[in-house]
């Protein structure tokens, strides 16, 4: 027995468990080009590695959808979320320096962060901001941050307003303030920027020459992809909004090549050509499921191999094919992202799009599949642009049925004048209505592209569409009258997957007209 652990403790080093030994680049370049060709997609970029190495890389249409520059494998994209696995792994450099411990309480380093529960504030571990454990519902309070002028601690402040969802550590909700708040640990313990932190630890260590952490920096660079929504089936370019207040959720730019050395670090368990970047100990442990995820009816019937579902520190878990796969996905306005690790088999890829489109899921299974099973199923477009079409109707019906809700012949029970003042949000801050025109008009006031006019829909609620947010559709602004007639409070409603206009709580301040 002995003799033959001594004999496999030889040997298995030198072997390969990876079901491709050799990447067919020609057969990939084909089918995802034929799946590319199905939708309306400007462009996109893969990358694929193995080990030490980059294996495939290639850039597929064009940077924007008027202009003929091609996308290759340095062009820039926002990889939004997918940042939040750099936080994680700033925060264990600090672990293994023995600066912090995964499990030190947050108030120990940021003294008046406040959460909604005083209890949950004080036990809210840098754990728990990592694993998206803390009680909030996914993506509460993002309209604080979204596009705002709010700073990166006034942000951490307001979410003492955000009410909980769940309760503490018992389910999981995806939340960015949180991970902010697990970027600025960083620079309260070093006295450096997060953004700095990144680059001199990480980016430039790994040779990532393109990669940055603000539009400021990455609008001055050339290759850049540009941002695109679809509208009326076509693709419009949409301009950049600054995530800097949010930078440790969602501000990372980068490139498919530079991406992939990332994803060697990973791999190679935090150590990239002989350089030690960080321990093999903090690196298993941010690969260690902490928040159990449901793996939903459409999940099940679109991966059917997969039965298990978990949050990690900074990365999402699940089964396929009968490996675990490491990943993480980013949505940015008019990009989608994923980056995907495969431990058992050596290998990982990254998808960058610059479209709001499901394609880039496409993509992702395609070669998901070939890395998995050696093979490519062609019929992955086919089933995604039906879930599209079933998608895209379900909307459409969605809408009628709301249009059918419309009371008709019916005024507002007030003058103009009467809504005309200032709400305030605690959560949010200040939101205006006012007479522009002859007609009420919305602002946001720290939200400069969220302004409309309302137009009357019955009773006392408005219309409103956010003309300069291409992503949102037309939503409702309800005024509320106290039980005396008086206007004291809005309601805005914008149905939408990423915003909850509804936990604003907007009241009037007295006196203003």
């Amino acid at each position: 027995m002995k003799k033959i652990f001594l004999i496999l403790l030889v040997i298995l080093p030198f072997l390969s468990f990876s079901q491709v030994e050799k990447v067919d680049t020609d057969l990939l370049d084909s089918e995802l080009q034929k799946s590319f060709n199905a939708w309306n997609v400007p462009g996109f970029a893969v990358a694929i590695v193995q080990g030490n190495q980059i294996v495939y890389e290639k850039g597929f249409g064009v940077l924007d959808a008027g202009k003929k520059a091609k996308v290759n494998q340095h062009t820039n994209f926002a990889i939004a979320s997918n940042t939040k696995a750099f936080t994680a792994a700033a925060l264990a450099i600090l672990v293994d320096q023995g600066q912090i411990n995964w499990d030190d309480k947050v108030t120990d380093y940021i003294p008046w962060f406040q959460l909604y529960d005083p209890f949950v504030t004080n036990q809210m571990t840098i754990r728990d901001l990592l694993c998206h454990r803390t009680g909030l519902e996914t993506f509460s309070g993002d309209l604080i941050w979204y596009a705002s002028d709010h700073s990166r601690e006034e942000i951490i402040r307001r979410a003492r307003y955000l009410e909980p969802k769940y309760g503490f550590r018992e389910k999981f909700g995806y939340s960015n303030i949180m991970y902010l708040t697990a970027g600025q640990i960083v620079e309260y313990v070093t006295d450096t920027t997060w953004d700095d932190f990144l680059k001199y630890r990480i980016f430039e260590p790994l040779g990532m020459t393109r990669t940055n952490t603000s539009i400021s920096i990455n609008q001055n660079l050339d290759n850049v992809a540009e941002c695109h929504a679809l509208v009326d089936d076509k693709n419009i370019v949409i301009p950049y909004v600054n995530w800097d207040n949010i930078a440790p959720a969602g501000s990372i730019n980068s490139n498919v090549h530079d991406v992939a050395k990332w994803l060697i670090l990973q791999l190679n368990r935090g150590e990239y050509k002989g350089k030690r970047i960080f321990s093999q100990q903090v690196a298993d442990e941010m690969w260690k499921p902490n928040t159990v995820q449901d793996v939903s009816a459409f999940s099940r019937s679109v991966y059917p191999s997969t039965h298990l579902k978990a949050y990690a520190l900074g990365w999402g878990l699940y089964d396929y094919n009968s490996y675990l796969i490491v990943t993480h996905n980013g949505g940015y306005d008019g990009m989608i992202s994923q980056t995907v690790l495969i431990p058992e088999l050596d290998l990982g890829f990254v998808v960058l799009t610059n479209n709001l489109s499901m394609f880039y899921t496409v993509a992702l299974s395609q070669v998901l599949d070939y890395l998995t099973k050696a093979e490519i199923d062609s019929k992955w477009s086919d089933n995604f642009l039906r879930i599209k079409q079933l998608i895209d109707n379900y909307d459409k019906e969605d809408k009628q049925a709301w249009e059918n809700t419309r009371i008709s012949d019916t005024k507002p029970s007030h003058n103009l004048i009467d809504y005309v003042g200032i709400y305030k949000s605690d959560v949010y801050g200040d939101v205006e209505v006012l007479i522009k025109s002859d007609n009420l008009y919305l602002k946001m006031l720290h939200t400069s592209i969220y302004h409309g006019q309302l137009k009357h829909w019955h009773y006392d609620t408005f219309t409103v569409k956010f003309e300069e947010a291409l992503s949102l559709p037309s939503g409702t602004v309800s005024f509320i009258d106290d039980k005396y007639g008086e206007i004291t409070e809005i309601k805005i409603d914008i149905p939408n997957p990423d915003f909850d206009f509804t936990e604003l709580k907007l009241y009037k301040e007295q006196g203003t007209k």
